[in-house]
């Protein structure tokens, strides 16, 4: 009945809360461009997640009141048919305090059913089902939350000033314990601190998010079991250790993102690492979803060297197999 308790490979679930201004959106695509791959939006702040489409290719989805959870349900279903890497939702608050978001659906039962108690049991399931369409999204997920807005006294220098602070998110109390992550946005320089944090990765720190957080958090992921790393030749498999002259059919993408590294003469041994580490014949077998954690993968190594050295000795150690 028990098993060894193993950390798998999994999709990050990320929240980044804050008051109006305290860099959300910007962070979170910062985020999702270190987590490689294609983005998308699903944007619920009239249009204010284009405003930032220089610092990262991304898709859009604007969606306008009202903001019923099944109108959120349905994006994020689409963008796991299309095969969006990352999924940004900004924000998910409109799904609770926006017009035609939960809190107007419980008041309009309310008054139907003259019951407050009741109208959260006729409610509740519709949200329920939200946090589990984002839960289960085969995207990274990313979303942003408002938190409500109060100004305290400060003291500063030696100065006392009036500063803005967020207060509890706009969203359903406990909402914050379904994700993975959990950055805590300030509105003083966008300074983001982990309130959760399962990956023991911020834990402590208070930081910008960059492209390099979301490096860090894709390779906490793939250190779970069948990291690329752990992925090497060893007597007994029986797998093939070599492409056998495939590496001409391996996809462009991957021929380009080998070039662009400097490892194109290390092509033989990419594919004979590619047939092993899916279990296939030749790389023309390679799945959709195989592809694209190639493609980022191969992009993580572009950014960062140590990654890159990573790779050439797992191909080095290919090239000596075969």
């Amino acid at each position: 009945m028990f098993t060894r308790a193993v950390r798998k490979q999994s999709k990050i679930r990320l929240a980044l809360m804050g008051p109006a201004g305290s860099g959300k959106t910007y962070s979170a695509l910062q985020i999702a461009k270190g987590l490689g791959g294609r983005i998308a939006m699903i944007d619920t702040e009239r249009g204010s997640g284009a405003l930032y489409s220089h610092l990262v290719d991304f898709d859009v989805a604007e969606l306008t009141p009202p903001f019923s959870p099944q109108k959120y349900i349905e994006a994020i279903q689409e963008a796991e048919n299309v095969n969006y890497d990352v999924l940004i939702i900004d924000s998910l608050s409109h799904a609770w305090a926006g017009p035609g978001g939960i809190l107007d659906i419980h008041d309009r039962v309310s008054k139907v059913t003259r019951n407050s108690f009741t109208a959260w049991r006729e409610v509740t399931p519709d949200h329920n089902r939200l946090v589990d369409a984002m839960l289960g999204c085969a995207c990274h997920v990313l979303v942003t939350l408002r938190t409500k807005t109060a100004y305290e006294v400060v003291s500063e220098g030696g100065k006392t000033k009036v500063a803005k602070i967020g207060l509890a998110p706009q969203q359903r109390e406990g909402l914050e314990y379904e994700f993975t992550l959990v950055f805590d946005m300030s509105i003083e320089g966008h300074v983001a601190s982990a309130t959760k944090d399962r990956t023991s990765l911020f834990d402590g720190n208070y930081f910008t998010p960059t492209a390099e957080s979301g490096i860090q958090i894709l390779e906490w992921l793939h250190s779970g079991r069948d990291m690329l790393a752990n992925c090497v030749p060893h007597t007994g498999c029986n797998a093939p250790l070599n492409a056998h002259g495939k590496s001409e059919n391996m996809p462009q993408s991957l021929n380009k993102k080998l070039k662009d590294l400097g490892l194109e003469a290390h092509a033989e041994d990419y594919c004979a690492y590619l047939c092993r580490r899916y279990g296939i014949a030749s790389v023309e077998s390679l799945k959709g979803d195989q592809l694209s954690e190639q493609v980022n993968l191969l992009s993580q190594c572009k950014m960062r060297e140590e990654k890159r050295l990573q790779l050439v000795n797992i191909l080095n150690q290919y090239a000596n197999a075969a």
